[in-house]
């Protein structure tokens, strides 16, 4: 029964690590990543459709997504839905693909970068804090049914704390890469 517990606290910690990675992603860092495209969507025939599905999305260098479209029809409408999701550059339609070119960061827009990636890391612990109370109120429900003894129920809170302790830790190890990656020129 306690072991239940364990392992779905560490479940569900693990389900909060990954929507932490999740969200950095939407993170700009030194060199351009195709997901700050992920979001935007175009009218593919009356769906809206992500855009990796109407063409290929495509990282050439640190500062440039070239975005090909599979029908060319269909250039007109994705740069209308780039400049619609106001990502933070232009498109440029040259009549064959759609090139974005995102400038440099600068050290303030890093800094800003950083600071968000704390924010993001900081809701996550919240959220492990809050998966560790919901198993503490579990161990100390079955400790009033006389389901577990005094020693288990202090061995089982003494348990959660330590697995919510290793998943802080893993949150800020996580942030410690993620701030390193974008400080870096």
């Amino acid at each position: 029964m306690l072991n239940e517990i364990y392992s779905e606290t560490k479940e569900h910690m693990e389900k909060s690590l990954e929507a932490l990675k999740r969200d950095y992603k939407t993170l700009r860092t030194g060199k351009v990543n195709v997901t700050v495209l992920d979001s935007v969507k175009i009218d593919y025939y009356g769906t809206p459709t992500p855009l990796n599905q109407v063409g290929s999305v495509t990282a050439t260098d640190a500062t440039t997504i070239v975005v090909n479209p599979w029908e060319k029809n269909l250039l007109q409408d994705v740069e209308h839905a780039i400049n619609a999701a106001n990502i933070g550059v232009n498109p440029n339609n040259d009549g064959d693909v759609i090139k974005l070119f995102f400038p440099p960061m600068t050290v303030e827009q890093r800094k800003e970068s950083a600071k968000q990636a704390k924010g993001m890391t900081d809701n996550a612990k919240v959220a492990i804090r809050n998966i560790r109370k919901h198993s503490n109120d579990q161990v100390k429900n079955l400790h009033k049914e006389k389901e577990i003894t005094d020693d288990e129920n202090k061995k089982a809170l003494d348990e959660i704390q330590k697995i919510t302790d290793s998943y802080v830790a893993k949150a800020d190890a996580i942030l410690k890469d993620k701030e390193q990656e974008i400080l870096t020129v």
